[in-house]
């Protein structure tokens, strides 16, 4: 990666910085606040420098680098990740970053400043979970955006530095006091040891009557892949809860790859891996898991959506003796079928590492289901096309496997287009489970 400089006075390109990677180059924020949000570079010094994002020292962190190349300086030394810039302050020489050095599955709103590097904490102790704010070019003022496991979004404007609430936005009251009325379950944050030794966050739900002597099902919600990440402190959404007022245990975790504040070793592991370590990831955490005393071991399910579709397929095929039940929606069943954007980015070049698109696809493993799936895709999808269901189906054929299926016509990547189809697409996935997850409950 090189960043050039175009110089109008003389019409010449000048570089600036170059940098080189064995994986990939993130070019894109890790914020879970504001997926797929790309901010602009903070230029300063009258136009002499400025802010760049790297992560070639093993963490992602903050440079200032001069125009003329000659210069680039640390300047948010320390063992923790710049999930992504918010915005700069120049009369103080602040920049306002997200960041949670402590807790990967939240994020909070920092202060650093670019003289002294120093590190302070703006968001107040009492939003504890995820943060998201959207700063005005002064730095003087702000929208806050607040949501945790247990408390829906809520949203305020702001003064900076202070952090004071100038006006409440809105304040969600409605569905808070419609969801007071309900018997919630019970949200925990766990972490599990594989048995590689790698450690992982997880997000636990309970029925609010949880009884700890009791045998329970478990859904796995998964995703996996760099573009998400799963197991953070934000509020579930409602047919979640549902399921597990039905007497399911809902977990989701995070695997090595995804965009965890966890370093970048963490998060480029999965570089020609995808489909395999994000998988084992997965399986060797439920293997974990299913030891404790409250799993029915027999009754596990999986399901996912696009990425975490594929990782379904992959949970289904690959370790068959831990999940019995998965629903696989909108799924990349042949990774040489995705865009190469993204597809690239995380695994190479086909043409120079072909057997990795292969052993990462989920339908070079279609010999190995055994238990109950349920695959529904949409004919319309305009990112993960169509063609993914085909190549599956006649891998599954092929294998002489039984599954099940449930195409939308002329519906997208989200399936919701057309009269009903939203709440046909969740009564067929909740009848699914309720089938073969929900059975022999009292």
């Amino acid at each position: 990666m090189i960043l050039w400089v175009y110089r109008q006075t003389n019409k010449s390109l000048e570089k600036v910085y170059e940098e080189q990677s064995n994986t990939w180059i993130e070019i894109e924020n890790i914020d879970v606040s504001a997926a797929w949000q790309v901010q602009d570079l903070i230029v300063m010094e009258d136009g002499k420098s400025l802010i760049w994002v790297s992560e070639k020292d093993g963490w992602r962190h903050l440079y200032k680098i001069a125009v003329n190349g000659q210069t680039n300086e640390l300047i948010s030394p320390g063992n923790y990740d710049v999930a992504s810039i918010k915005g700069f302050d120049s009369q103080r020489n602040d920049i306002y970053i997200i960041a949670s050095p402590d807790n990967a599955t939240q994020r909070y709103l920092y202060q650093l400043n670019i003289k002294t590097k120093q590190l302070t904490k703006v968001t107040p102790g009492n939003f504890e979970g995820i943060n998201g704010y959207d700063i005005s070019p002064s730095a003087h003022y702000a929208v806050h955006r607040h949501e945790n496991s247990n408390t829906p979004n809520t949203g305020s404007l702001i003064d900076l530095p202070l952090h004071r609430t100038k006006n409440v936005l809105y304040d969600n009251e409605p569905f808070k006091e419609a969801l007071s009325t309900l018997e919630l379950p019970k949200v925990e944050f766990f972490k599990v040891t594989t048995a590689d030794g790698i450690e992982m966050d997880g997000k636990m739900i309970k029925p609010a009557n949880f009884d700890a002597t009791q045998k329970y099902p478990v859904l796995f919600e998964v995703y996996g892949e760099p573009a998400g990440q799963t197991a953070i402190a934000s509020m579930d959404n409602l047919w979640t809860l549902y399921l597990v007022q039905q007497g399911l245990v809902v977990i989701t975790l995070d695997n090595r790859g995804t965009p965890s504040l966890k370093g970048a070793s963490w998060r480029k592991s999965i570089y020609r891996n995808i489909g395999i370590i994000n998988a084992r990831d997965q399986a060797m955490a439920a293997k974990e898991i299913l030891k404790f005393d409250f799993i029915d071991s027999q009754r596990i399910g999986v399901w996912g959506w696009s990425g975490g579709g594929s990782m379904t397929l992959n949970l289904m095929f690959q370790y068959p003796e831990i999940y019995k039940t998965g629903i696989a929606i909108a799924a990349v069943t042949n990774q040489l079928l995705y865009d190469n954007i993204y597809q690239e980015r995380y695994m190479g070049l086909p043409s120079e590492n072909l057997d990795d698109f292969v052993k990462g696809s989920p339908a070079t493993h279609a010999a190995g289901l055994q238990g109950n799936l349920l695959y529904i895709h949409g004919t319309g999808d305009d990112n993960v096309h169509y063609q993914n269901a085909e190549f599956l189906i006649n891998a599954l054929i092929r294998e002489n496997k039984a599954f099940d299926l449930m195409i939308y016509p002329n519906r997208s990547h989200g399936i919701y287009e057309g009269q009903n189809t939203s709440r046909h697409l969740y009564t067929t996935m909740t009848n699914y489970i309720k089938k073969h997850l929900l059975i022999n409950l009292e």
